[in-house]
């Protein structure tokens, strides 16, 4: 079996927030270093976000780039505690 067959999680889980490995290497690339981070959202990212929204009583931008969209992201899984690894 693969790493990526072990870890399906964690890999679903950078497409959701975004967030991009590194190769060669265990660092996740910071959200303000991203070349693409003032695009649009992705559609992963705007419905997980809008999920993590709900669940938390916070309000859905509907407006965040890419960059701000990851943030958030991880800002609302630290709230709910949805997506962290235990």
């Amino acid at each position: 079996m693969t790493n990526k067959d072990q870890n399906p999680i964690d890999e679903n889980q950078n497409a959701l927030t975004g967030n991009q490995e590194v190769k060669g290497s265990n660092t996740v690339k910071d959200p303000d270093e991203w070349t693409t981070g003032d695009e649009p959202m992705t559609g992963a990212q705007h419905s997980y976000l809008k999920t993590l929204s709900d669940e938390a009583g916070e309000e859905f931008d509907e407006s965040l780039t890419k960059a701000n969209a990851s943030k958030r992201i991880e800002e609302l899984q630290h709230k709910t505690g949805r997506g962290l690894e235990k």
